[in-house]
């Protein structure tokens, strides 16, 4: 099964989070619409550049170059200090909402994810999964990211540096010659500044040329690294998403669907297709829910969303597709051409904290042995190795392969 990967890479991560930071404490001016810039101590002259507006950036100024120099190139420049804290709690915050996503996500760089959807995907594709959180992040927090789409990490981090800002870039193995090999070598992943020159030496100056060279010869003018680059060159990384697992403030999932659905029967047996996966989150991470949220775009994009509390903190399969279908009863309105569907699970307590009544616990003892059954059958032989009959037809409906 070949992997699902996403690259997140904030745009203009420390200026981004630094505007919306003023903006919500009261400040009229949202320094990414004037020349400004992220930088060290303006008092001293060795102060650097960290991060530039548009209006900068315009100006001439580049990161990395002293403020003074920078200040010759735009005499109205406004300086902004850094502040690590706020830098944190933006991208603990992304963090937290891509984990709605996947269990499997690897931070890079305060500002950049890689993120694992291989199992996660839903029968939905790749691609519409980086537009609903692309669409999240811009609505629910507030900056924008690049979003790069592939089947292995390089591919993704590549795609994820082409045009910016707030761009969503494939790069499949297909792609490589068309994207990828026409770029300046110096634009190739992991490769340094020292090693660029070498190679311009040998007369390789785009990536396609190192792509095409003696893998042999590369062997023997750099080494180990030069094989890696040979390889990073042909798109091939085996590395895998190294994530740390961290339990979440709220697991959901959703589904672009392939075509318009008006029958609310039919939305129920996707939801119960979500409801399986999240529970099983869920219980992987030893949690319980309070909260479900159901949410629908129609075929115009007009988003909804309707919440309730369970009756008791659950985790269950059954129990939070009943309320999910009843939310659904609640907001659907027959005949709705309804292009995509999720469910979302919040207030989220460790199992342990749960405080589930006698007669409570008899009623759910049942239930609770059949979910330990079927994830333990996930577990041993993949996910799609057993599923409920009530989502058998689900394949059908969506019209896509596993």
């Amino acid at each position: 099964m070949e992997r699902q990967i996403l690259h997140i890479d904030v745009n203009n991560a420390f200026l981004s989070w630094t505007a919306i930071e003023m903006l919500k404490k009261g400040s009229k001016i949202d320094i990414r619409e004037i020349p400004a810039i992220i930088g060290g101590d303006e008092s001293k002259r060795s102060g650097i550049v960290l991060a530039k507006s548009m209006k900068a950036k315009e100006c001439g100024v580049k990161t990395a170059e002293t403020i003074y120099q920078a200040k010759i190139k735009c005499p109205n420049l406004r300086v902004f200090p850094s502040d690590y804290k706020i830098y944190k709690k933006y991208s603990d915050n992304l963090y937290n909402l891509l984990l709605q996503y996947t269990d499997k996500i690897e931070r890079f760089s305060i500002d950049e994810c890689f993120l694992d959807m291989t199992e996660y995907l839903m029968k939905d594709t790749l691609y519409n999964k980086a537009k609903e959180i692309s669409k999240r992040v811009k609505e629910e927090l507030g900056f924008t990211v690049n979003i790069g789409v592939a089947n292995n990490k390089l591919l993704a981090k590549m795609a994820s540096d082409f045009t910016k800002p707030d761009r969503i870039h494939t790069l499949y193995k297909e792609e490589i010659p068309k994207k990828m090999w026409p770029l300046p070598v110096s634009e190739l992943f992991m490769l340094g500044r020292k090693t660029v020159p070498k190679l311009y030496n040998l007369q390789i100056k785009t990536i396609g040329d190192l792509a095409h060279t003696n893998k042999t010869l590369l062997e023997k003018k750099f080494g180990k690294h030069g094989i890696m680059m040979w390889e990073y060159s042909n798109g091939i990384d085996n590395s895998e998403v190294n994530y740390k697992e961290e339990k979440p403030k709220g697991i959901g999932n959703s589904i672009t669907l392939p075509q318009n659905i008006t029958n609310i029967k039919k939305l129920e047996e996707i939801l119960l297709a979500l409801t399986e996966q999240v529970t099983y989150r869920l219980r992987r991470y030893k949690m319980k829910a309070t909260t479900v949220n159901i949410q629908l775009r129609t075929n115009d994009f007009k988003d909804k969303t309707h919440q309730g509390k369970l009756p008791t903190e659950t985790s269950t399969t059954k129990e939070i597709y009943q309320k999910a279908k009843e939310l659904l009863s609640q907001m659907y309105k027959e005949g709705t051409p309804i292009r995509l569907i999720g469910l979302r699970v919040d207030g989220l307590i460790d199992e342990k904290e749960s405080q589930l009544s006698f007669f409570q616990n008899q009623e759910n003892e049942k239930q609770e042995k059949l979910d330990k059954v079927m994830d333990e059958l996930k577990n041993k032989y993949g996910y799609n190795s057993i599923t409920r009959a009530g989502k058998m037809n689900v394949g059908n409906i969506l019209k896509l392969k596993d």
